[in-house]
């Protein structure tokens, strides 16, 4: 039986206090509704339904042709949301699966159970609901000899009904022909005058139909995003069951509260990650590494048996048994062969580091390509940027730059060259010969050379 997911997303949320449409604020460096919509794949439909409203035109430039859109120009309640979803939908699946936008946690196994469960039971509409004392603004599951009747919402619920544990989601699983039958003799609610999805819950009841319930298990699934304080509580709990999973992998997380950890990055076993240490969204970490205290990857990959401590590392390509930092920074095409140490305090961009090449501290590094088993001391600079443009160096294999060496590009130091301390090299350098000065001035051909 084909399924088919409707999303509603088409409310202000004005307690955010924000320009930003709420399904749009981030959790684990992306915007929630990406969430949900990856949920729903999982649930089933590769092109889910987005009902939106609120800043659509923003909403659509972020989701693009993720999803397939209906409108709900006035926010008439949940119940008018899907209205709108009928004439797309009609005649086209078995069941619809009715979830919201702002439940970034809830996940798609979560879903895929609810449908499983509601095609097992044949049942009209199947429920998830949980059972917890904070009941977060969710409406009460009302049962009468063990059966569901009725969905009472918070803000209609009397005193004693309020005390009730059982708490409705917000995630429906419908028989689709029932569903687009009923939906017309929703009323408006006496208090709001919304239309409520969950009166159709009452409306099954009076004609007999069969409901059903799941029990969500995992309560943060169900945390709801209404306020910035909400958005906080849902990151903790993300960050929570992220850290859980590596560790459960083979990953050691030594203070598992200081470490951030977002969605789409890959650890390798025996990898150690130290305290306030953030990994980000692209980032891939091989084995046996240890990372961190301090430290910030992004969109980067390390390869095995490397170690960084409170460094940032940008956009970058680490192969294996590199060291880096304290205080070092990579950025964007940086890349460090085998066996490269990177010292404190330095600072490569768009360069490229052979196998064994040792980096100093208090170096910057940028537009380069340097051979392998360079060393570079302390202080280094490569002058890249004349004013308009950014220029290459190039120092081939077996080079020895002295401390506080100016490299001004374009420049080109051949194999086996040495620059003395303080050298501030202007002009391209011949294989195997030492320079030194200011500016730099061949002194002599090193033995053994031509």
């Amino acid at each position: 039986m084909s399924t088919r997911v409707i999303i509603l997303a088409a409310g202000k949320g004005t307690r955010m206090r924000s320009r930003t449409p709420k399904i749009l604020h981030p959790i684990g460096g992306k915007p929630m509704v990406h969430y949900a919509l990856d949920a729903a794949r999982q649930a089933g439909d590769p092109l889910p339904v987005l009902v939106i409203g609120h800043q659509a035109e923003a909403i659509r430039a972020e989701v693009g042709e993720q999803a397939e859109y209906v409108e709900q120009l006035e926010q008439n309640g949940t119940g008018h949301a899907v209205m709108q979803a009928q004439a797309l939908l009609a005649g086209k699946a078995g069941q619809v699966l009715v979830s919201n936008a702002d439940l970034p946690l809830l996940t798609g196994e979560s879903l895929a159970a609810l449908v499983e469960a509601h095609a097992q039971s044949k049942a009209t509409i199947t429920l998830l609901t949980l059972i917890q004392k904070n009941a977060r603004g969710f409406g009460r599951i009302h049962r009468i000899e063990g059966k569901p009747v009725a969905i009472i919402e918070e803000a209609e619920a009397t005193p004693e009904q309020l005390l009730i544990g059982e708490l409705n989601v917000g995630t429906y699983c419908f028989d689709a022909e029932w569903l687009w039958s009923a939906l017309p003799q929703l009323k408006p609610s006496a208090k709001k005058g919304e239309y409520y999805l969950t009166d159709l819950l009452a409306i099954a009841v009076s004609q007999g139909k069969p409901i059903h319930t799941v029990e969500l298990q995992d309560a943060t699934e169900a945390i709801g995003i209404n306020t910035r304080e909400h958005l906080a509580e849902a990151e903790f709990a993300l960050r929570q069951r992220i850290n859980r999973h590596w560790m459960l992998a083979g990953v050691t997380i030594q203070d598992p509260l200081t470490t951030y950890i977002e969605p789409g990055v890959t650890i390798g076993q025996d990898t150690t990650i130290l305290p306030n240490t953030m990994l980000l969204a692209g980032t891939q970490i091989g084995e046996d590494c240890t990372i961190g205290p301090n430290t910030s990857i992004h969109h980067s990959r390390v390869g095995n048996h490397c170690q960084i401590q409170a460094a940032v590392v940008e956009h970058a390509i680490i192969e294996n048994h590199v060291d880096i930092g304290p205080f070092a920074h990579l950025r964007k095409g940086a890349e460090l062969g085998d066996g490269v140490h990177m010292g404190n305090f330095g600072e490569i961009k768009n360069s490229r580091l052979a196998a064994g090449v040792k980096m100093g501290h208090f170096s910057y590094i940028g537009d380069a390509t340097i051979g392998k088993d360079v060393n570079i001391g302390a202080g280094t600079i490569t002058a890249n940027y004349d004013g308009k443009n950014k220029n290459p160096t190039v120092i081939e294999d077996g080079v020895f730059i002295g401390s506080d060496t100016m490299l001004v590009a374009p420049l080109h130091i051949g194999k086996g060259a040495r620059t003395g301390a303080g050298a501030v090299v202007t002009k391209d350098v011949p294989a195997n010969t030492v320079v030194a000065g200011v500016p730099a001035r061949a002194i002599r051909k090193l033995e053994g050379s031509d």
